[in-house]
């Protein structure tokens, strides 16, 4: 194995309605748990999402609404996932900008915060992109000399995506094995929060969207404090929100 671990990392992917992180719900869930002594765990949850399942979401993983009428919901099973993923750093394809926001949504409309201060969060896309620019069934193909049968199947994209990890950590030296150095290379920019909205520049944090972007967040919240609550009622991600909150706390 590739990978020096002190504490287990958590492969996970999310089929899903739709696109909208804030808006759609998660109808499968596939982790793959790697432990420090290469040890690995599987488990696989369908969900019903109780709304529609986009016509050109079912195109591409293929779970109808059919499939899943009969699912538990996400709330059913949350708490156990929650310790599931105690104390695990985590791995995906494009996870930092669409699973783990997912994911985090997912958990807050349950009552329950997955918080991720404390975890490296390894994106495997994000190598790709930098090394190479391809999507998972390229980068299957490109590092595995592999086809990807049943992509989009959640199960088949996670195990795809620890072999891609698995090679690219072969083929780039210069790659560190721990997930603190890969969550550092995976990270384009020192954003704040998941949404991407706000950003740190030179130790202070700045709005990264709308009429105020580029600006100091604690000069907007003193001036304008109605945007403070315009953002709070708004459609934005409960990161997002969460981020905005303890920021505006420390100003107090």
């Amino acid at each position: 194995m590739n990978l020096k671990l002190t504490r287990p990392l958590a492969f996970f992917d999310i089929e899903s309605t739709g696109t909208s992180v804030s808006k759609d719900r998660i109808v499968e869930l596939a982790i793959l748990k790697l432990f420090p002594d290469g040890l690995r765990e599987t488990r696989v949850y369908r969900f019903n999402p109780e709304m529609p399942i986009a016509e050109e979401a079912v195109k591409i993983h293929g779970i109808s609404n059919e499939d899943v009428k009969d699912a538990p919901v996400f709330a059913d099973k949350a708490a156990e996932i929650l310790e599931y993923l105690d104390q695990c750093d985590l791995a995906g394809y494009n996870s930092n900008r669409f699973d783990v926001p997912m994911l985090i949504e997912e958990f807050a409309r349950s009552g329950l915060k997955f918080d991720i201060d404390d975890r490296k969060l390894i994106d495997a896309y994000q190598i790709f992109i930098q090394k190479e620019r391809r999507d998972l069934s390229a980068a299957y193909r490109f590092y595995c000399d592999k086809e990807l049968i049943d992509a989009h199947s959640a199960e088949a994209d996670i195990t795809a995506t620890f072999e891609v990890l698995e090679s690219q950590l072969a083929r780039y030296n210069d790659l560190e094995r721990t997930p603190e150095a890969l969550d550092r290379f995976c990270k384009q920019d020192d954003f704040v929060d998941l949404g991407r909205r706000m950003i740190l520049k030179e130790g202070e944090v700045i709005f990264n969207f709308g009429k105020h972007k580029g600006r100091k967040v604690v000069d907007v919240l003193r001036r304008e404090p109605q945007y403070y609550d315009w953002i709070m009622n708004a459609d934005f991600m409960s990161d997002t929100k969460q981020k905005l909150k303890e920021i505006k706390k420390k100003m107090s």
